[in-house]
């Protein structure tokens, strides 16, 4: 039953000092600056109230429009691909499965969240409108054109779900109804179904019932953090933010009454100082409530309070992946599982057969979200490469192929004798597909 087993360090370690995981005192945000009185709010935005012209992109050396939700969105730039608004193509991805809305307004986002692109503290330097989310831009776009195309679409749709994603704004709850309305009014939420990626800060309980009864089918809270030292160090009081743990708790029950089980969850982002046992008993913690886990590896966002910081060693979220993904869908307790003196998996609680088929599969290392339409453990929220560059990708936004494996093993510190992992093989065979 047991596998990865160690006294020390494995060879493979990525992580300071070459540990396979980021400590806590390692893990601590700069403190956010002192903001110019002008700027403060999308001050800048405000007084030029340059109108909108239809879709703006971002960082296209003009200044950004007056644009407000619900009129407006910004999308993903997967997203806005597989919509048709932007060019491009995605490395061994033909297109996202999801459709992401973010709320949008100059004043922006009203949090300070240390890893987030979007975080107040940004005013001094860049627009909202502008600012990097996830690793890539957020074009903005009139919710009218994003409905228009997908509605026409169809039964075609390659969008298995939309999600609106809330901000921290005084706005942000009736304009999540209102564009939550503008889609269900024309676009049927079984055909695709859609997802709250909420804020508990301004909600109340009835916000949540209310979401639900206008179509709403999965309602998601990004604790982020998984402990409460974690969140008010980076969340929280630490970086001068509104969030608070007991909040976000409150608002997570009150979607396990209202939606019900297993259409409600929480965002985890591994590797900002927790250990594997933190994070893991806190995906064990969120199954007893009927609720589920979506994974994302930290990565330091550029601009953010946390960009001077080591992204999650692939070792450290590796076993992660595996054990949220036993956790989630194999019927694995977290109890069942060991741990060593620094909260590093070091054993399962499976016999080894069975964890080598599960690696094997592939799936416990895709990207992990709200389900879509293939099957419960596979995501349609795929948000490629949102937590990594395609060099060194952390969740997969397709399929893991064979050399794609090899790697993953390698990472895990679990090769075979005779399957031995080549640094870039996965690369040069994904520029074949």
């Amino acid at each position: 039953m047991t596998c990865l087993k160690r006294e020390v360090a494995l060879p493979s370690a990525t992580g300071p000092g070459n540990l396979d995981y980021n400590p806590f005192d390692v893990m601590q945000p700069r403190s956010p600056g002192a903001i110019p009185a002008p700027l403060k709010n999308g001050g800048r935005v405000k007084a030029a109230n340059v109108p909108p012209e239809g879709v703006y992109l971002p960082s296209n050396n003009r200044l950004a429009p007056h644009m407000r939700s619900p009129e407006y969105v910004q999308l993903s730039t997967a997203a806005a691909i597989t919509l048709g608004i932007m060019p491009g193509r995605m490395h061994r991805c033909s297109c996202t499965r999801c459709l992401n809305l973010l709320l949008t307004y100059p004043e922006g986002c009203r949090a300070n969240c240390a890893y987030c692109g979007l975080a107040r503290h940004r005013e001094a330097d860049r627009d909202y409108a502008d600012r990097n989310f996830i690793r890539v831009d957020w074009p903005s776009v009139p919710m009218e054109q994003v409905v228009d195309i997908v509605a026409g679409d169809g039964a075609e749709t390659p969008f298995h779900r939309m999600c609106i994603s809330m901000i921290t704004h005084p706005r942000s709850d009736e304009d999540t109804v209102t564009v939550l309305k503008a889609w269900t009014d024309r676009i049927d939420p079984v055909t695709v179904p859609v997802s709250i990626l909420s804020n508990p800060t301004t909600m109340a309980r009835a916000d949540v019932v209310r979401l639900r009864d206008l179509g709403a089918e999965i309602f998601t809270v990004a604790l982020d953090a998984a402990t409460p030292g974690i969140f008010d160090r980076t969340r929280g009081k630490g970086v001068s933010s509104p969030h608070s743990w007991r909040k976000y708790w409150e608002i997570l029950e009150d979607a396990r009454d209202i939606f019900g089980r297993a259409k409600f969850g929480a965002h985890i982002i591994v590797g900002m100082g927790e250990t594997e046992q933190d994070v893991l008993g806190l995906v064990q913690q969120l199954v007893d409530i009927g609720g589920h886990s979506h994974m994302f590896c930290f990565f330091p966002e550029k601009g953010s309070l946390m960009d001077h910081l080591p992204a999650t060693p692939r070792d450290q979220w590796r076993r992660v992946q595996l054990g949220r993904y036993l956790i989630d869908y194999r019927d694995v307790r977290v109890e069942k599982m060991r741990f060593d003196e620094a909260g590093r998996v070091v054993d399962y609680g499976i016999p080894q057969s069975e964890l080598e088929a599960i690696i094997d599969e592939g799936v416990a290392f895709r990207t992990s979200g709200c389900p879509g339409k293939v099957r419960e453990d596979i995501s349609a929220c795929d948000r490629p490469y949102g937590d990594s560059p395609p060099s060194n990708i952390a969740s997969y936004p397709f399929q893991p192929a064979a050399a794609d494996l090899r790697r993953i093993r390698h990472q895990l510190g679990m090769e075979r004798p005779d399957d031995r992992y080549v640094e870039g093989e996965e690369l040069e065979q994904g520029d074949l597909q």
